[in-house]
């Protein structure tokens, strides 16, 4: 564990400010593990001191997207497994796996802290804010996963992973993500939408800074909107649009209004299927995904218990028959 004192850079806005926290640094690598088969997901788990209270401030990727296909930093109560690595593909958690053990990356409290693909950039969070965990917090482990595309050769490992950035002073702002996204099917030859929204139940105020955006191959375009109700009904206001098969990292967000009790959160992807066969939502890179990250602050408070929104997508969803009545639904943007 390397201790130094880091001047973080704040990469949504551009804009630096000093800092005389003092910062270490966790090596969070996978311990050379052996991709055995295809589309292999594989966890390991640190477990955090119950004695501190810990901030995660940045994020730096070992890992590069010819070797990993994504990585998720999951935050867990408890983690899927207690043995060092395991088998923890998130929809084929039931497969037989002759060398590593099957389960899930959490056993409770499952939230996602950080994700990475495409050989995206390092990320720092802005002055004051940090990922709480340990004493005070629901994580009290973090679960590396790696997807693993392809087999490795029997003389191969890999040590993939992320060097987290962490200080035990205490940030007035706690960092919290949101996942938006849908199941569903895409049909031949087609351009075909997939879309979510929840309302937020509860009682907090979250200022979004950050999204990002995920789907394989079939990807045009992710887009996350915040819906709000006024005398003239929904109001579409953008929190982010990209191409998704531009580098997966944390972009900044179009508007950092507040988001409040009763707001709509909602996520659109663009996907075209050029094969003559469906593809469906699913963990395989033959498969397809349709996910929207939304990064967000709280002022002395805890983030949303709420983590995910996801829809049953095509051709059971969409936003004009989601039971939040939406209207005024943006027409597509390519």
């Amino acid at each position: 564990m390397d201790k130094i004192v880091f001047v973080a850079f704040a990469t949504f806005s551009c804009i630096l400010f000093a800092s005389a926290i003092e910062i270490d640094t966790y090596d969070f690598l996978m311990p050379n593990v052996w991709p055995h088969k295809d589309e292999l997901y594989l966890c390991t788990p640190i477990r955090i001191s119950p004695h501190s209270n810990y901030y995660l401030v940045g994020f730096e990727p070992n890992a590069t997207m010819h070797t990993a296909h994504h990585m998720l930093l999951y935050g867990c109560s408890e983690p899927g497994s207690n043995e060092s690595v395991w088998n923890c593909g998130e929809m084929q958690t039931n497969d037989i796996d002759a060398l590593y053990n099957t389960a899930s990356p959490c056993r409770s409290g499952s939230q996602v802290v950080y994700a990475w693909a495409r050989d995206a950039p390092s990320l720092h969070l802005p002055k004051d804010v940090g990922f709480l965990i340990g004493k005070d917090s629901p994580i009290k482990y973090l679960v590396l996963q790696v997807h693993y595309m392809h087999r490795f050769p029997e003389d191969k490992t890999d040590n993939s992973g992320v060097f987290l950035k962490y200080t035990k002073q205490s940030m007035p702002r706690q960092a919290g993500v949101f996942l938006l996204g849908t199941g569903g099917v895409i049909p031949p030859r087609k351009v075909e939408r997939m879309e979510t929204a929840c309302t937020i139940t509860e009682s907090k105020v979250i200022h979004p800074f950050a999204f990002r955006t995920h789907t394989h191959s079939l990807g045009v375009q992710v887009t996350g909107y915040v819906v709000r109700q006024d005398e003239v009904g929904d109001v579409w206001t953008l929190l982010g649009r990209k191409d998704p098969q531009l580098p997966q990292m944390f972009y900044p967000v179009a508007s950092t209004r507040p988001i409040e009790r009763d707001d709509v959160l909602a996520a659109r992807c663009i996907m075209n299927n050029t094969h003559d066969y469906a593809v469906k939502i699913g963990a395989t890179n033959k498969d397809e995904m349709c996910n929207l990250y939304l990064m967000y602050w709280v002022e002395n408070d805890s983030p949303l218990k709420q983590k995910y929104c996801f829809s049953a997508g095509p051709p059971h969803y969409y936003w004009n028959r989601a039971r939040e009545n939406l209207v005024n639904i943006p027409a597509i943007e390519i």
